[in-house]
């Protein structure tokens, strides 16, 4: 009796999921590699909420681990074939927003301005262009800019802990610049909207801290401190 299925056909299916849950078993391997990298720099980042003085000490062994990632997205480049970004990008899409946000937060330490999509991109060494290939997302530079707020609007609170007053009102003014930045996107992502929507509740937190420390007059306090001459 004639077969009216040919077997072959399964055997080529099978060789195809083979290969593809093998490459994915790749990718996430690497991944796990990133997620290491970004765990140990923010393990270091976290002395800022208990110890001003480390700021500049933490940004440095922070950036060492970030650092580390771009080779490991030059791995990832080479496993993911070309034009096939999107089918495998859910693999690195939540660290790679988490790395903007750590990235987002040494700059911001350093220097105090928002750090720059192309900035992020060279230091993690992928493309800006989608056409290029391997590359740094708008939304997920978005995302990971946005988890800065959340962590600036603890920074506000601890350092008025450790007798800083004068930090909450930067932290403000910058928060206060990037929520006015966001309003300009008309944002069409779900989950990019959903979070900018709780933008406004750490603008919120840090606007109390700072009402606080001026209607306690603590901005106030060194100089009122100082001996009179």
């Amino acid at each position: 009796m004639a077969n009216f299925v040919n077997m072959d056909i399964f055997s080529n299916y099978q060789k195809y999921i083979d290969n593809e849950q093998e490459l994915r078993e790749n990718i996430r391997i690497v991944v796990r590699e990133i997620e290491q990298l970004a765990k140990e720099a923010q393990i270091k980042l976290q002395i800022i909420h208990s110890d001003l003085s480390q700021i500049s000490g933490a940004c440095g062994l922070a950036r060492k681990q970030i650092e580390a990632c771009s080779e490991k997205y030059q791995k990832l480049a080479g496993l993911v074939p070309p034009g096939q970004y999107y089918r495998y990008s859910d693999h690195w899409t939540y660290i790679t927003q988490r790395l903007i946000f750590l990235i987002a937060l040494v700059i911001y330490l350093e220097a105090g301005f928002l750090v720059t999509r192309e900035t992020v991109a060279e230091m993690l060494g992928l493309k800006t262009n989608q056409a290029d290939g391997f590359h740094l997302d708008v939304e997920d530079y978005l995302l990971g800019i946005l988890q800065l707020a959340s962590e600036l609007s603890r920074f506000a609170t601890n350092s008025v802990t450790m007798g800083d007053y004068e930090r909450p009102l930067n932290i403000s003014h910058f928060i206060g610049d990037l929520n006015t930045g966001f309003r300009l996107l008309n944002l069409k992502n779900d989950g990019l909207r959903k979070r900018f929507d709780a933008l406004k509740y750490d603008v919120k937190k840090i606007e109390e801290v700072v009402y606080d420390v001026s209607i306690r007059g603590l901005s106030n306090k060194e100089k009122e401190q100082q001996p009179e001459e």
